[in-house]
């Protein structure tokens, strides 16, 4: 159902109207930032909007004193809780198995499982994409570096704004201990094929051990681990709707149990340290919730993982729809491929290979003073530069100095996007 409704629609599918109030009501500060000042808050792949119902959730959850390991009735409830949540995570995957690690953030994570991995797997080599966010990318480095490993870097492809398969797949071999690839890029929005990279480097080496960094992508759009089965994921619940403080992490069974930093009693796959802290696990059952309510809109379903797989898919049409219009505009506003002084940025065209994230520059002045001018007429962009640790390194292999990341998320509006590109033009313009 999914994939093929996504083809079905290569330049989206938005919200009704009357849905599109719904969704907008149940997200914080969409239209308002925290002091009531009228914005547009573009910058959703450095953060996103808030659940009301995520935020209300945590502030509940997180007043409870008790310690959930315990025998009495409040501990029972946070133990439950947690159960949930758990399940949640393995709905938002459809995963089986594995554990579920809970940490403070997706970035921690993701250096203690490649730690896991490249300390206790042999091989010679370690692989990975010059688009990796620092955490994966700088982890491999560390211990590629400290085990004597060969560390193997997949080129990125300006034209797509990603990386290509084969590119990949050349640089595994029967020696590789892990490969590390992101589901998506933050700078360009290029969704790679985890698919065909999983099934083709297992073919040449069918016990690899596979990690995906999802923080970027899983807001998006559906990740499917029965068909992409790899050994550790990790998302981030404040760029899914909901708060900061907070990484979960998926993995494997055989990935679990390699050895990690855990106290000595626990059992052998679990990764928690410290006390569990229960709203993490109430904030992700928020999440899912909402995604299934949206999912019940379009289909008519019970299982969850259904209503989640039809709530995420039509908010990767809503997206895609947003996107076809900041790219090709409407009657009521020019697209920014046609806005003249304004340039796009790995504009690639098939736009089911993209995520709701556009790179954008100007004629007449830099990435950074066109953040500040955006900012003064009420808009909230992000400059990605060459001099940023975040950016370098994606940036110089598409050749680009700097761009102007524009990031909405669903909860915005056709008519949030027709605002932007009218300031967008009036920025052009006045410079």
């Amino acid at each position: 159902m999914d994939s093929k409704l996504s083809s079905n629609h290569p330049h989206g599918l938005a919200f009704s109207d009357a849905l599109m109030r719904e969704v907008k009501s149940r997200f914080l500060q969409v239209d308002h930032d925290h002091n009531g000042r009228e914005r547009l808050y573009f910058d959703n792949a450095g953060g996103s909007f808030r659940l009301k119902a995520a935020a209300e959730r945590f502030a509940q959850i997180d007043a409870i004193p008790d310690n959930a390991e315990r025998i009495h009735a409040t501990a029972v409830e946070l133990q439950d809780i947690q159960a949930k949540g758990s399940a949640d995570l393995r709905t938002i995957l459809n995963a089986t198995g594995g554990s579920v690690y809970a940490s403070l953030t997706a970035s921690g994570a993701m250096f203690d499982m490649v730690r896991a991995v490249a300390e206790n797997v042999p091989g010679t080599n370690m692989v990975t994409t010059v688009l990796e966010h620092p955490s994966a990318f700088d982890a491999m480095s560390l211990y590629a570096e400290r085990l004597g490993r060969e560390l193997r870097v997949a080129k990125s492809n300006p034209a797509t704004g990603g990386i290509d398969v084969d590119e990949i797949v050349r640089l595994v071999d029967e020696n590789t201990c892990l490969l590390n690839v992101i589901y998506a890029s933050n700078i360009s929005g290029a969704k790679l094929d985890m698919a065909e990279i999983v099934r083709r480097a297992r073919e040449i080496k069918p016990d690899l051990y596979i990690l995906v960094d999802a923080v970027q992508h899983a807001p998006h759009g559906l990740i499917d681990l029965q068909k992409t089965p790899v050994d550790g994921i990790n998302l981030a619940p404040y760029k899914f709707f909901g708060c900061r403080g907070s990484g979960l992490s998926w993995m494997s069974e055989r990935a679990a149990v390699l050895p990690h930093h855990k106290l000595a009693g626990k059992k052998p796959g679990y990764w928690d340290l410290g006390s569990a802290a229960p709203w993490q696990f109430a904030v992700l059952t928020e999440i899912v919730d909402y995604v299934c309510w949206l999912g019940g809109h379009f289909v008519d379903a019970t299982d969850r993982r259904a209503l989640f797989a039809a709530g995420i898919t039509h908010i990767e049409l809503h997206e895609r729809a947003l996107l076809a219009m900041l790219l090709d505009g409407n009657e009521n506003a020019t697209g920014m491929r046609k806005l003249e002084g304004v340039n796009v940025f790995l504009d690639y065209q098939d736009l089911s290979k993209r995520d709701l994230i556009l790179g954008i520059g100007f004629d007449r002045i830099d990435c950074t003073q066109a953040v500040v001018e955006y900012g003064k007429r009420g808009v909230t962009v992000y400059e990605r530069v060459a001099t940023s640790i975040y950016s370098k390194r994606m940036l110089e292999s598409f050749g680009l100095a700097g761009t102007v990341r524009v990031s909405p998320l669903h909860c915005n509006s056709v008519a949030d996007v027709e605002k932007f590109l009218r300031i967008t033009r009036e920025i052009a313009a006045d410079i």
